[in-house]
This record gives C-alpha cells, sequence and structure tokens, in this order.
C-alpha cells in the first residue's frame, strides 16, 4: 500500500461548489398563457392568440392531423408534471383561477426554467523509479516508486462555469441575509404576540464541558499544538503542524513538514495565541518521517501533550485530529481507529526517498497540513503523529491535484515515534533496527523477496548481518516476522522499524517451496544515508 505525505505547500484553493441550485419557475407571469419563441425556420409572423378551429377530421381518422396534443397525465411521484399543466398550477399557487382554454385550444408546451443547460477526488505527483539500497536495513532494487513529491497545482482561471457558479453563491447569500433581515424585522414587530420562543439562560461559553468530552480535549491540547511554516533558503516550504514534547521548548512533527529548511533554511511555530516563535531542526529522520524542532527563546509555561500507548489502541476507539488543513490553523476533527498495523509507504516531498510505517489509519479528516499533529484519544493522550493520506488521485470537484481527505489517514504510532525523536534530541540522528538483507519494492501479496544483489552492486544479504547468521540468502521470501503477516518489502521495513536494535524477532521465510521458521536478533543502523 502506497501513500503520500499530506502536509506540504498550503494555500491551493477551495474548490468552488459542485452545482448552483435550480431558478425557481416565474410566479407573476405564470398565471397568464406564454406564447412560443418562434422555431428557427418557421414565419416570423406571431400565431394569433385564438387560432382557427380545427378543420373536421375524416371518419375514422382520430386524433384530427391539426389538433394540438393535450399534455401527458403525469405518472404517480413524476416531477416536474408536463409543462401544459404549467399555467394553471403557477395560477393556483397563486390563488387566482386559471385561463380557460379557447375553443379546446391548449398551449403549446413550455420549456422548464428549470432545465439543466450541461452536466458539470496523498499522492501527489509522479513517482519515479526507487532503491532503499539497505533502508533500514532492508534495502530495495527496483520496483515502482513508493510515495512521490507533491507539485503544486496551478491557480485555476476565474473565468468559465466556476466564475457562474461563484455569482450565484453571492446571490444566494445576499438573497439568505435579505430572509434573515425580514424574519428579524417581522419578529420585532410582532414581538407582543405571544411567542412560545424559550431563549437559553447562559450564553455558550458559560456551558461546562468535561474533559472527556471532544470540547474538552481540544481545550487542553490546543494551547501545546503549533502552525509550522519551514521555508528553504530559495523560498521555497510549507505549512504543517507540531506538538510540544517537553518543557525545553521540543516540538515534534514530521520530517516532510520541516525537511525544506534543513540546509540554511527558516522554522517558525506559531501557537494558538498568536505567539511566533523561530526555531531551528534539531534532528529529523527521513525513514521514520519524524522531525524534532526546537523553539528559541522558549516561553517557561510550555505545557508538554501527555503520551499515550498506541500498542493498547483497539479498532473502535475514538480519536482527535489537530492541525492545519489547507493552512487553516487549530482546526479540530474526530473519528475512530479504523485499523492498526496499516502498512504505509510514502514521500518526504523530495520524491527522493521514502518513509515506511506500520501505521495507525483513522477516518478522522486529515488534510494537507494535518502533517506533524498529534492524534489523540478520547483522553486527549498522544497515540500517533498524523503523517499521510491516501488520495482518489483523480484532483477533487475543483479540479486540482490536491484531493482532500476521503476517510483514510495514517499516523506514526506514538510509540515509535517516542523512541524516535528521544533519540534526535539526545544525538540528533536517527538509529534503525535493520536485519541485513534487500528486499525488493515491488508491490505483491506473496511476502518480501530477498534480491539477488543489493544497490550499488552490493551483496543483497550483508556478510556477518542478522539475516546472514541466521542463515538466509537471495531468492528466500519472507512471509511473516513474528505473528505479523508480510505481504511486501515495504511492510517488512515498516515493521522492522516498529522494533528496536538488539530485539529478538522470529523469521518465517519460504526456499525451494517449503516454509523455514529463523530466530535473529535485530542489528542496527545510525543515519538515513
Amino acid at each position: 500500500m502506497s501513500t503520500e505525505n499530506e502536509g506540504t505547500n498550503e494555500g491551493t484553493p477551495v474548490p468552488p461548489a459542485p452545482s448552483a441550485p435550480p431558478v425557481p419557475v416565474e410566479t407573476a407571469s405564470a398565471a397568464a398563457p406564454q406564447t412560443p419563441a418562434p422555431d428557427a425556420g418557421a414565419p416570423t409572423t406571431p400565431l394569433p392568440q385564438t387560432p382557427p378551429a380545427a378543420p373536421a377530421a375524416p371518419a375514422g381518422d382520430w386524433p384530427p392531423p391539426t389538433a394540438p396534443q393535450a399534455a401527458p397525465a403525469a405518472a404517480e411521484g413524476e416531477w416536474p408534471a408536463p409543462a401544459a399543466a404549467a399555467p394553471a398550477a403557477a395560477a393556483a399557487a397563486q390563488h387566482v383561477p386559471a385561463a380557460a382554454p379557447a375553443d379546446g385550444w391548449q398551449n403549446p408546451p413550455t420549456t422548464p426554467l428549470y432545465a439543466d443547460a450541461g452536466a458539470g477526488m496523498h499522492a501527489y505527483g509522479d513517482g519515479g523509479a526507487a532503491g532503499a539500497g539497505g533502508a533500514g536495513g532492508v534495502g530495495g532494487v527496483g520496483g515502482p516508486a513508493w510515495g512521490a513529491s507533491y507539485q503544486q497545482p496551478a491557480p485555476k482561471s476565474g473565468r468559465g462555469r466556476g466564475g457562474l457558479v461563484a455569482a450565484v453563491l453571492v446571490a444566494a447569500l445576499v438573497a439568505g441575509g435579505l430572509g434573515g433581515g425580514l424574519g428579524y424585522t417581522l419578529a420585532k414587530n410582532d414581538d407582543n404576540s405571544g411567542s412560545t420562543t424559550v431563549s437559553a439562560s447562559t450564553s455558550g461559553g458559560a456551558v461546562k464541558r468535561d474533559a472527556g468530552t471532544v470540547a474538552g480535549v481540544a481545550a487542553a491540547a490546543l494551547p501545546s499544538t503549533v502552525t509550522i511554516e519551514a521555508e528553504s533558503s530559495n523560498g521555497e516550504g510549507g505549512t504543517g503542524t507540531g506538538f510540544v514534547f517537553d518543557t525545553q521548548g521540543h516540538i515534534v512533527t514530521n520530517n516532510h513538514v520541516v525537511a525544506d529548511a534543513v540546509d540554511g533554511g527558516k522554522v517558525t511555530a506559531t501557537f494558538p495565541d498568536g505567539k511566533k516563535y523561530n526555531a531551528e531542526v534539531v534532528g529529523h529522520a527521513q525513514g521514520y518521517d519524524v522531525a524534532v524542532i526546537k523553539l528559541k527563546n522558549a516561553p517557561s509555561d510550555l505545557k508538554p501533550l501527555t503520551l499515550g500507548d498506541s500498542d493498547k489502541v483497539a479498532v473502535g476507539d475514538s480519536t482527535i485530529a489537530i492541525g492545519a488543513p489547507f493552512g487553516l490553523s487549530n482546526t479540530v476533527t474526530t473519528g475512530i481507529i479504523s485499523a492498526k498495523n496499516r502498512p504505509v509507504a510514502s514521500s518526504d516531498g523530495s520524491g527522493s526517498s521514502s518513509s515506511y510505517m506500520s501505521a495507525l489509519q483513522t477516518d478522522a479528516s486529515i488534510n494537507p497540513g494535518n502533517s506533524g499533529g498529534p492524534l489523540l484519544d478520547a483522553q486527549g493522550n498522544v497515540i500517533g503523529i498524523n503523517s499521510a493520506i491516501q488520495s482518489t488521485g483523480s484532483g477533487g470537484l475543483g479540479g486540482t491535484s490536491q484531493s482532500g481527505s476521503i476517510g483514510l489517514g495514517f499516523a506514526i504510532p506514538i510509540n515509535q515515534a517516542k523512541y524516535v525523536a528521544q533519540q534526535l534530541i539526545k544525538t540528533g540522528e536517527p538509529v534503525y533496527a535493520k536485519i541485513g538483507a534487500s528486499v525488493s519494492l515491488e508491490d505483491s501479496s506473496g511476502g518480501a523477496k530477498i534480491t539477488d544483489q543489493g544497490s550499488g552492486g552490493s551483496s543483497a544479504v550483508e556478510s556477518g548481518g542478522p539475516a546472514a547468521q541466521a542463515g538466509l540468502k537471495p531468492g528466500d521470501v519472507i512471509t511473516k516476522l513474528d505473528d505479523t503477516v508480510i505481504d511486501s518489502g515495504p511492510t517488512l521495513i515498516g515493521e522492522i522499524w516498529t522494533h528496536q536494535p538488539g530485539d529478538k524477532v522470529t523469521i518465517t521465510y519460504e526456499r525451494d517451496g517449503k516454509t523455514h521458521t529463523v530466530e535473529l536478533t535485530l542489528g542496527s543502523r545510525t543515519g538515513d544515508n
């Protein structure tokens, strides 16, 4: 499964509304019969209001050749009704008797005024070739790319249907304002008519919100959540989210949020109260997609968010996400845990490397800009870092390539992110667990196949490494790690990275059609290169 990070480059225009409301049928003139417009090839002389009587039909000829046909009766549930009945219906709506037809003449059907003139959804960018070359000790050779860089869509022109829809929406808003104003005036003038409306004794701000409610969790967590703006030395960058990790001013976020600012760039963090601080990147782990920044001149009253236990999370648990979707800071959304241990590979925004995780899946709305923000449980504990979304790739209703949430968001489990963040604060470099073998990155369901050769012509099985000591060879297909089913190379990498160096794991693999099981101790690799 491959998705892309969703937190880079904010500011994409919000797509216009999908359609405009129908224009209502005219009422003032509906009572009077309407004269149809002449046909393109018909004489231009207007027809008389009352046509002469139809000539008598020959015996047995029915209906008469020139007799106008009555509108068919509407079937049950049919709408709109046949157009010929429109004058009478409109007249009835206005309490005006319908005009009687002359000499049985029926007016020709008119075109409905509400007829439609025409019918009018994170992987960003194209992927390139990928090769992990021992990434995390489990390199990959060839195969499709896991993730791709996001390309900012070109601004849409204001002309065309979008402009028409915008105009209709403005008109609708103005009409709504008039309706509200008229309603207020009428209510005010009739204030002494014995209204039964009951007013609340207190305003919404005085309502008590328990700590376990969504509002209570949001109120406690928002002050410790920041909107991050990262900018490279050449001015490129984007917007993401982060949260307070400790009282020293360390903020945890995604690597792809601050990747542009790593080499000579600029990072700022803004709190919900509007206070903005300059920050520096303390360390970043591209493979884990985790980064830590530190506030310069950090305030003394920082309140770190409480970290939960992502191993104890269950499918169906409530979730609360906080972030800056599309640049809208301090946005709170809710959902549930949809799945656990979901293998996800996503790009770091540059398209050159990929990140791998065994993610928590949630249906809480997560959009570009939520990256790096906290995923909370119902008690307000951080259980994950929002990192990626699945996209339909069709561009959304507005026609842009940056579609929004479709209910498939992915978060890095906090137990893994905590370990990585602590390493980054301590040494500035990430430490990865590894088995010392290169596997294919091709998406398959058969398992993770150890390649015949590693990246750069190196050996696919590291000499003296954990895999070699366990007897694994090129061509072996790893199908399980402990009790977790392995269906591809990226799944294996993500699962290995949920462990720490020195952990003992059980590997199940297939060779020559036979299944074997072996125990090995995970090795370590420092840094992303």
